[in-house]
């Protein structure tokens, strides 16, 4: 059986054949998605394509951007394995029709995966999963879809992404000693540019988890949420006497925070940072702006934001949702 494309791209085991990750699937699913696009009359529009540093990553990205380029489109190839989110930016900063991250996020070790950002940097939601799917189907064998040579594009949309980051709403302390882990994925370096840019500059690293590596040999599943994924990560928070801890996922578009209390350090459920995230916004938010929360998600939100004089939504889960919340979302 094939890997099905839906919503959050392809995701699946790396081995040959239709069922798992693989230049051959990436080549067609990548023709498919290019003549979705055509048909939509955006051929010809600037495709972004990005990495993350799991096994296959770099020849997948590359055999992406070259089906983009041969089908007429301007792609601009990321030039290093970099957080998910820098791809979504950039697809929003070259008004890009579409963007691909090859990444499996939190996945084990022996995965990978394909996540297609439609134009404003949003992911697809259905139809549009189901009209790429039968575009790809329609597809012939990999060997005969046309390749072009790509270039990778230089740092400049990286700079712009972490000075975007550093400006956003943020409070008045800088004086935060924070302990940081990257989980052996790819946000290590540009969470500490975006720190240091917005003036946090004391920032210690999880040495063991620092550098990209595919195999994360520290952890069991690298996922922040999971039971014991942090334990290096609140081990140097106590010894360094922090005042937070951040645990990166391995494609660095999710964080958990860790936070001192009377019993030790621990990390805070998604719900918890989720509302503390959306009072701080709301202190300096418009009236009447908008937040969201999702179905799976505490209703703590909802009750807090109308006390602020904003609005909610309750979307159903997942960013590709969140982001279509309505107008005025901070």
């Amino acid at each position: 059986m094939s890997l099905r494309f839906g919503t959050a791209g392809l995701r699946g085991p790396l081995r040959d054949g239709p069922d798992g990750m693989n230049v051959d699937v990436v080549t067609r699913t990548t023709a498919g998605l290019a003549a979705w696009l055509a048909e939509r009359c955006l051929g010809g529009g600037v495709v972004v394509v990005g990495y993350d540093a799991r096994h296959g990553s770099t020849e997948f990205a590359t055999a992406t951007a070259e089906v983009f380029a041969a089908a007429g489109f301007a792609v601009r190839l990321l030039p290093r394995p970099l957080p998910t989110p820098v791809t979504a930016f950039a697809v929003r900063a070259l008004d890009a029709v579409a963007g691909v991250q090859i990444t499996a996020s939190h996945n084990p070790a022996t995965d990978n995966g394909y996540k297609v950002f439609a134009s404003g940097g949003a992911q697809i939601v259905s139809p549009a999963d189901r009209e790429i799917e039968a575009h790809i189907e329609r597809v012939g064998p990999a060997a005969a879809v046309p390749r072009a040579a790509v270039d990778a594009v230089g740092d400049d949309l990286v700079a712009r992404y972490i000075e975007r980051v550093a400006s956003l709403p943020h409070g008045s302390r800088r004086d935060v000693r924070i302990a940081l882990t990257a989980m052996h994925g790819v946000g290590g370096e540009t969470a500490i540019e975006a720190l240091r840019t917005a003036g946090f500059t004391d920032v210690h690293l999880v040495a063991e988890q620092f550098e990209p590596d595919p195999d994360f040999p520290t952890v069991a599943f690298p996922n922040p949420e999971e039971p014991g994924a942090t334990d290096l990560l609140l081990a140097l928070a106590e010894r360094i006497d922090a005042d937070l801890a951040v645990a990166l996922d391995p494609d660095a578009d999710r964080c958990a925070i860790g936070v001192p209390d009377e019993n030790g350090w621990r990390m805070l459920r998604g719900d918890e940072t989720g509302v503390l995230l959306g009072e701080h916004v709301l202190e300096t938010a418009p009236q009447n702006s908008l937040v969201a929360s999702t179905v799976v998600s505490s209703r703590l939100l909802g009750k807090l934001a109308p006390a602020r004089g904003a609005r909610h939504a309750e979307t159903l889960t997942g960013f590709k949702w969140l982001v279509r919340a309505g107008d005025g979302l901070v």
